[in-house]
Parts: structure tokens; sequence; C-alpha cells
């Protein structure tokens, strides 16, 4: 099975140099010194107004490195989102496949049970397994 920490052949918990990395960014980028990067970033390059020949050079630089760190970072966040979405995902389908079977066990003593598994199944996507019925 594939999953967001493993492809194809991978062992559990080998992720890739990329998303090694990605996941290093992202947890950089949330905290309060990339924020103070930021900030940083602006203070220096608000008096380059002085030395820079031009004011549309002036903000072509600010813009083009925001820009580029922009770039960079919804990238290496959108790899970072999407592995932790399919491993969400994967848990609640664990949850449902859980409760359905132990629906499926207690439907002989309540029999309304089944309908609601079959709900469930057909709601998440489960497989059903003939064997699974007790009744």
């Amino acid at each position: 099975m594939e999953t967001p920490e493993r492809g194809p052949g991978r062992r559990a918990g080998a992720l890739s140099v990329f998303d090694r990395f990605a996941s290093k960014a992202s947890e950089w980028a949330s905290r309060a010194g990339f924020f103070v990067f930021c900030v940083v970033l602006v203070v220096i390059w608000a008096p380059t107004i002085l030395v820079l020949p031009s004011v549309d050079t002036w903000q072509l630089v600010i813009n083009t490195a925001t820009t580029i760190i922009t770039f960079l970072l919804v990238a290496l966040l959108q790899n970072t989102q999407s592995r932790s979405d399919a491993a969400i995902q994967e848990k609640l389908n664990a949850v449902a496949g859980a409760l359905a079977a132990f629906m499926g066990e207690l439907s002989a003593e309540y029999p309304e049970l089944e309908r609601h598994r079959s709900e469930l199944a057909d709601a998440v996507g489960l497989e059903r397994r003939e064997g699974s019925r007790h009744r």
C-alpha cells in the first residue's frame, strides 16, 4: 500500500530527501524566526532606496525577493500539506473500518446496526466483505 510517507516499496517512515527538506522548511517557516527574517529583509531593503539608481529598481528588488521566497515556500508547504492530508485520511479510514467491523460483529444482536454499517461503508468507501456479516 502506498502511503504519504511511503512510495511503492519504501519502508515505513522512509521519506525522500525532498520530503524531509519540505518538512524541515515547513517547521522553520512556521516559527517566529522566519517572521523575524522577513522583517529583517524588509528593514535591510528599505534604506537601499538611497543607493539604487531609481525607485523602480528599488521596488523591483523587494518584489523579486518576495516573489521567489513565496514561490518556493508554496511548493514546499504544499508538499508537506499533501502528505499530512493523506496521513489524516489514512487514519480516518482505519477508524471507519474498525467501527464498521465492530458494528458488523454487533449486528446479530442489534440488526439495525447492519443498515448503519452499510451506510458507513458507502459513505467512506469501505470495501464490503461478505464474511463480515454475522446473521
